[in-house]
């Protein structure tokens, strides 16, 4: 049985309306371990026959066989076998891989093989060096010469074994000195039981080959044999093992380590590359940050105020009395409702502007009369003196505790404690300072305030009953829903109608919370738009780079890429390239969202949104990676070759 089995094998091209026919039936028959040369002029068909034989094409009709196997029914994964296990290829442009070293492009189809780094190093050294090239192993295509880089595609064909040996116009591109240099090697090869084609249309080096085999127009014209086949010699050959589909541990850090070299090699656009990425995934930590600090600032602004306080106001449409006041609310309605189930307490209040006299100043300020109950509702108590007490408020006393707003506006220089101001021409005695709570989120001075005794207000300040509100301060929030109908249905029962409005601060809570997981899913969106725009820039450069790299795919498949191999280093490209934004994007936007915390505003980092973020950088690689990685995966190879 021969090695290579050809039967009536027909190729052709479209052109047009009609098909062109380069091969014509050709039948060919080579043995194991013939050194056999494939002679015709330029247009003959011989270098079809050749992509042919090396399984970069396939025929259009007819049989070919390799070893016993039927090599038209196999698949791409045994093809690629064959490139990798079987065949080298020798070519007249040597088609070695420009950014790679010499002992590297010598060992790129070991890398398919499934070899390890330093075994294929060593293996790779030590081809060279049997060449010659020992001193050249780290030099790159572009530092050697035409012989030399010729020799480093001899020792790339025997990288894997390379039992049989396809050389296309191997000295087509040399001098006559190198040429000769180059048969001798490859005669030496058939001696050393490969088997050796060498397609040639020059009359001397097919005279190296024990056998000729000669082409015109598509048909094998003669055949003959100089010297009779030694069959002893040759080298065994195997079938094409099934393949696994799955990519093992090697073959992905490979990947990665070319996927790497390939983006040094074009640094200033993988620059560019990046820079989408980063600016998406950056926008989406500081934005959700800020979102984040934003939300979390109203909040403790709320809990400060109290989640578990009812604030009970008249209903503004009801009939209003004098003063513009609300005939509703009265302070026995607070006595009524502190008798309620989950009621710690319940505190009155009126309130309006006075005119408040001391050390000879005046000054427009606001009065509260409220109840002794006042300080533990708000947590808010006196720094200096004391708070009144229910004796107090009995007794109408004149006494009142003053924000520190009106300390430093009436008694700047002085302890106003035991001192009198004046309130409407009214004297109070200072008993207490209270601490300092800052502006509400509407501007207002809350530290500017004059707090008295309800009983006192009532009676001396503002001259009539009707309460301004009514807050509850409840004992368990979860039932709060609860306790407010309850309020509402006892007001309602006192005063024969609903007249009064609740204001509800857990749910004012939970309000605001959803208003801000609004307005923060508002802003991640848009700086996912961001980098979802950088995921297209993704995809556009790794189609360019395909585009750009289509003859450096070619000579990886002719060493034995699979098409998941391609599929993988590109997309491995493309994921390394958004991962590493992604890294970079989450430290820009910690030190953006830094520094914005740095000049006064609210930013709260969230690890599982950098986590999120470098996720979907990566996952944004894949996606937009795919189609491009496809694109170079279904490349032909012999198209692919002949693309400089």
């Amino acid at each position: 049985m021969a090695l290579i089995e050809l039967r009536n094998i027909r190729k052709r091209y479209p052109a047009g309306e009609q098909d062109v026919e380069v091969l014509h039936g050709i039948d060919l028959a080579i043995e194991a371990g013939e050194f056999v040369a494939i002679m015709g002029s330029s247009g003959s068909g011989k270098s079809t026959l050749m992509h042919i034989l090396g399984c970069l094409d396939q025929p259009s009709d007819g049989e070919y066989r390799f070893a016993g196997q039927a090599v038209t029914a196999m698949d791409h994964e045994q093809l690629a076998w064959l490139r990798r296990e079987m065949f080298g290829f020798v070519f007249q442009s040597y088609h070695l891989i420009g950014t790679a070293s010499a002992w590297e492009n010598v060992a790129l189809p070991a890398i398919y093989a499934g070899v390890s780094r330093e075994e294929r190093k060593q293996r790779a050294q030590a081809l060279l060096t049997s060449l010659g090239l020992e001193e050249r192993l780290e030099n790159r295509p572009n530092q050697l010469s035409g012989g030399q880089q010729q020799r480093v595609s001899i020792a790339r064909a025997l990288m894997n074994g390379g039992k049989v040996i396809l050389a296309d116009e191997p000295t087509g591109a040399l001098d006559s000195v190198s040429g000769d240099a180059v048969m001798a090697q490859l005669r030496s090869l058939a001696e050393q039981g490969h088997t050796v084609i060498v397609i040639t249309h020059d009359a001397k080096v097919a005279s190296h080959a024990d056998r000729v085999v000669e082409i015109h127009d598509g048909d094998v014209i003669n055949d003959t044999r100089h010297q009779p086949h030694q069959q002893d010699r040759a080298q065994p050959v195997s079938r094409p093992p099934r393949q696994s589909a799955l990519p093992d541990l090697g073959e992905v850090l490979e990947a990665v380590i070319m996927a790497l070299r390939s983006l040094r090699a074009n640094w200033m656009r993988t620059v560019l590359t990046l820079l989408g990425i980063v600016i998406g995934v950056g926008a989406v930590v500081v934005m959700l940050a800020i979102g984040e600090g934003a939300k979390q600032d109203v909040v403790a602004r709320i809990n400060d105020r109290g989640t578990n306080l009812l604030v009970i106001r008249p209903d503004r449409g009801q009939q209003r009395v004098a003063d513009g006041v609300i005939a509703t609310l009265v302070p026995e309605d607070a006595e009524a409702l502190k008798k309620l189930p989950n009621i710690r307490t319940a505190v009155p209040e009126i309130s309006g502007n006075v005119t408040a006299r001391a050390n000879s100043k005046d000054v427009s300020t606001s009065v509260q009369a409220v109840s002794e109950d006042f300080p533990s509702l708000r947590d808010w108590h006196p720094v200096s003196g004391i708070f009144f007490g229910q004796q107090d408020m009995n007794s109408y006393a004149p006494v009142a505790v003053i924000g520190q707003t009106v300390k430093a506006n009436l008694f700047p220089d002085s302890d106003p404690l035991g001192q009198f101001l004046m309130l409407n021409s009214i004297p109070f005695q200072v008993i207490g300072v209270m601490g300092s709570q800052g502006a509400t989120d509407w501007g207002d001075d809350q530290d500017d305030v004059v707090i008295v005794p309800l009983s006192t207000g009532t009676l001396r300040l503002f001259g009539q009953n009707y309460l301004r509100s009514i807050t509850l301060a409840v004992q368990d929030v979860s039932q709060i829903d609860a306790t407010e109908k309850a309020a509402v249905a006892l007001l309602t029962a006192r005063h024969g109608r609903e007249d009064v409005r609740v204001f509800n601060m857990a749910s004012l809570l939970d309000m605001v919370s959803e208003t801000q997981n609004t307005l923060t899913l508002l802003l991640g969106s848009i700086a996912a738009i961001s980098l979802l725009v950088g995921g297209i820039g993704v995809m556009n450069i790794m189609l360019v780079s395909v585009t750009e790299r289509i003859h450096e795919i070619g000579i990886r498949m002719a060493t034995g890429a699979r098409q998941r191999n391609i599929l993988q280093q590109f997309l491995t490209e493309s994921v390394v390239v958004s991962a590493l934004g992604g890294v970079v994007g989450v430290v820009v936007g910690i030190l953006v969202g830094s520094l914005l915390e740095w000049l006064g505003m609210a930013i709260v980092f969230s690890v599982p949104v950098m986590v999120a973020s470098f996720v979907c950088a990566a996952g944004i690689g894949l996606l937009f990676g795919f189609a491009p990685a496809l694109k170079a995966a279904r490349l032909n190879p012999v198209e692919a070759l002949s693309n400089d």
